[in-house]
């Protein structure tokens, strides 16, 4: 089985490294170098390996309860009045100086296997939080390829807008000279003066357009927009095998084991079942161990018979003490904390398995609606090209009778805008073919490549 990631983003194009918020690299951007710009920008994405790195540290201190604990620590301090002097064990009414040392551990031995299921549930979040990492890391690529196929239609647009102005204003200068000799009438060069002026309007829109796709796209990849900005259009040719991979149950059936949504949703699952274990372990009794030791030294203990301060080393080895402990806790009632645990572990569990249902049907809903969207723009790119074959001869006609005079300018106008918006529709048709086809291609496990 393919792996996701490196169906993506090694699939897509060769990709290039950058660095956050670094300087872009200089000339058009292919399509790997903007979903990698956009990758390494993406604030979402950051936060989330952040949050990441917490479930990490979880997952570290779960496995650490395991693991026996050891303190060590040393105290001094001063008594005054009667007291009990530590070393003679007497009463004395003086001021004591002390020092205590002390040091102790403890191990767990059976705490209702929490411990076991607590690291099962913490691996459980990581790799829910790896998955969730990949998804959206999924999410922006698709995103900057629809934003990418955006810029290249618009870039389209503007040709074929530029094309019918350039035909226009080359047919105005031709019924200049016909009305000057009287071939024409002068209402026709009004008329193509203003279809002229609305074709240099379409071109301006067309501009606007194609200028607002690219901010559109330099803003998905965090960067600053200039004028500059410009993307290396792919060579892609639109494929008649391209629907024939299966039909949209088919292919829900190869996407469900490969989607990371769906991964994270079942590693979800499983970190819910492991909190209803760690809940029931509440029920259970514990068993721990501890061994401490502890020494003092008293500035106030004499050598027997003499004014001689016993030396601190003396002192701290005649007074060494240890001790062992076994502690044994049985839940017998808990005010209702264990049972009120385990209900809302339970409810976690049916969340967890409600979520994975909705993310099953999102995808199923995803997969259909990128197939019937393919599948209308294939229809739709195919008629069109037979529409637009048509209408180009149709129009090249009409041009010759306009040059002849056998046509008026509105005639002439007419079969100029049919061809211009089925060249738009074609486009249209084309490009949203061509991402439907890309999505299906994601959800199969194939590579994402526009060339």
């Amino acid at each position: 089985m393919k792996k996701f990631f490196v169906l993506f983003f090694f699939g897509v194009l060769p990709l290039l490294p950058v660095n956050a918020q670094t300087e872009v690299p200089n000339g058009p951007l292919d399509l790997g170098t903007c979903v990698a710009i956009a990758i390494e920008n993406n604030l979402t994405l950051k936060r989330s390996e952040l949050n990441q790195l917490i479930t990490e540290a979880n997952l570290l201190e779960s496995q650490g309860r395991r693991l026996p604990s050891l303190t060590a620590g040393a105290s001094s301090g001063y008594r005054w009045g009667r007291s009990i002097n530590p070393v003679t064990n007497l009463f004395e009414t003086r001021r004591i100086g002390n020092i205590n040392l002390f040091g102790n551990t403890g191990a767990p031995i059976f705490q209702g296997l929490r411990i076991n299921n607590s690291i099962g549930q913490a691996k459980s979040d990581l790799k829910a939080g790896e998955f969730n990492l990949e998804a959206t890391r999924n999410d922006i690529t698709l995103n900057v390829i629809n934003l990418f196929i955006d810029v290249v239609f618009n870039r389209e647009q503007v040709k074929i807008a530029e094309n019918q102005f350039n035909t226009t204003t080359e047919q105005l200068g031709r019924t200049q000279q016909l009305v000057d000799v009287g071939s024409l009438p002068y209402s026709d060069l009004l008329d193509l003066q203003s279809q002229n002026a609305t074709n240099q309007l379409n071109v301006i829109n067309a501009k606007n357009g194609l200028r607002q796709a690219k901010l559109a796209l330099a803003q998905a990849l965090q960067i600053p927009f200039t004028e500059s900005f410009e993307v290396i259009e792919p060579e892609y040719e639109v494929s008649k095998e391209a629907l024939t991979s299966g039909t949209p149950a088919e292919i829900f059936e190869i996407s469900v084991s490969l989607m990371p949504q769906i991964k994270a949703a079942e590693a979800t699952m499983k970190s819910a079942e492991y909190g209803v274990k760690i809940a029931k372990g509440g029920f259970l009794p514990t068993l721990d161990a501890g061994v401490s030791a502890f020494s003092n030294y008293v500035d106030q203990a004499f050598v027997f018979g003499s004014s001689e301060i016993i030396p601190f080393r003396t002192q701290v080895e005649n007074n060494f003490s240890q001790s062992g402990t076994l502690n044994l806790s049985i839940p017998l009632f808990t005010r209702f904390g264990n049972k009120s645990n385990l209900q809302r572990a339970r409810v976690q569990q049916q969340l967890a398995e409600v979520s994975m249902t909705e993310a099953k049907n999102r995808l199923r809903q995803d997969i259909e609606t990128a197939y019937n969207s393919a599948l209308s723009s294939e229809l739709s790119y195919q008629a069109s090209l037979v529409r637009v074959k048509s209408l180009e001869e149709t129009f090249r006609i009409a041009q010759q009778r306009f040059n002849l005079g056998a046509i008026n300018s509105v005639d002439f106008q007419v079969a100029q805008n049919n061809l211009f918006n089925a060249q738009a529709d074609l486009l249209n048709a084309k490009y949203s073919y061509i991402f439907r086809i890309k999505v299906l291609d994601l959800y199969l496990g194939n590579s994402i490549n526009l060339n």
